[in-house]
């Protein structure tokens, strides 16, 4: 692998690839202490660069102890020592305990080799470009969760190729990039077979599904199952105006919307299990108690977290599905 590599098409300047393709090999152990790095005059040759361009990430690069320049000689690395801890741009679309446990089973694995700067989108498209836009050549890995967001294939291109990863959700427009995510299609459908016989004793499944935020592949995977099994269906986006009755059974990807049918199965005395089924998406401590239980189809967040640092300290380029599954309690 060579020690310097730079991508004609990036929107990062040369001289912070340059930079940042030192930085890299330094962490990785291809340079170590006395190394001699290319010279100037190669660099810019290889690469049809200006010698000013290469100096500026060079000097960027002794400014910050990393090399240090001998007359004469040329640039070496000062020092086997120095830290240089990857920095990486983490973009999540919200803040749950879900996302909680990812991101710590990822700083955990990553350790002391990465600084880990978190950033959160909240569904905005404008805050996903702002943040991308702002940070853009500033990290050496960007680790992107672009949910279902309109045009965010189009600023993720705008990043160095080579250095983004995709998280949780990914698409054909972003099958070029290594990532980690979940099959929705497919997941929802192998948990709703997994607890099919419990679902038949419900008269109507029903799924309460914001377009604005949940994957579309949670939505056609829950019509596949439906039609394949002939079973009465319906797909509502919220549960207000919505009149809760016996016999149903709701599939519930957002957490506010569990809270809200809760309570109002209460309010009319359905008892949740036997007159309505629940089915969350995203298991967590607390569904373990609430309701005797809330069944959830979920998949293992710690250990999404734990496979994407793997895939970054390792420098593999994989597309990973990360399984989900159900987990029956009494709200089924």
């Amino acid at each position: 692998m060579k020690l310097i590599n730079i991508e004609e098409n990036s929107s990062v300047p040369k001289y912070k690839q340059i930079i940042f393709s030192v930085e890299t090999a330094i962490a990785e152990k291809r340079l170590k202490k006395r190394d001699k790095l290319p010279s100037i005059n190669k660099v810019a040759l290889e690469f049809s660069l200006s010698r000013d361009t290469v100096l500026q990430a060079y000097d960027d690069l002794k400014k910050r102890g990393i090399i240090i320049a001998m007359p004469g000689k040329g640039y070496y690395i000062k020092s086997e020592e120095f830290t240089t801890e990857q920095r990486i741009f983490l973009l999540f679309d919200e803040l749950n305990s879900f996302k909680e446990d990812l991101y710590h089973s990822f700083k955990e694995t990553m350790g002391t080799f990465a600084r880990i700067d978190i950033f959160f989108h909240y569904f905005s498209i404008d805050v996903f470009k702002k943040l991308i836009n702002e940070n853009n050549g500033d990290y050496s890995k960007y680790v992107i969760m672009p949910t279902i967001l309109k045009d965010a294939p189009k600023y993720i291109k705008k990043l160095p190729k080579n250095d983004v990863y995709i998280l949780d959700q990914t698409n054909d427009e972003l099958k070029e990039y290594p990532s980690i995510h979940q099959n929705f299609v497919s997941d929802i459908y192998s948990a709703l077979l997994t607890g099919k016989e419990a679902l038949d004793k419900y008269e109507k499944l029903v799924m309460i599904f914001p377009d604005f935020k949940q994957p579309p592949g949670m939505r056609i995977g829950f019509n596949k199952f439906c039609n394949d099994y002939q079973l009465q269906h319906e797909i509502i986006p919220d549960i207000k105006d919505y009149t809760l009755e016996k016999g149903q059974v709701f599939i519930i990807p957002d957490d506010r919307h569990l809270v809200n049918v809760i309570e109002e199965a209460n309010s009319k005395n359905l008892v949740i299990g036997t007159d309505i089924g629940i089915i969350s998406y995203n298991d967590t401590h607390l569904k373990k108690v609430v309701a005797n239980g809330i069944t959830t189809i979920s998949t293992d967040f710690t250990a999404m977290g734990t496979i994407l640092a793997e895939m970054v300290l390792g420098q593999r380029k994989e597309q990973i599905a990360n399984k989900s599954r159900l987990i029956l309690r009494g709200s089924l």
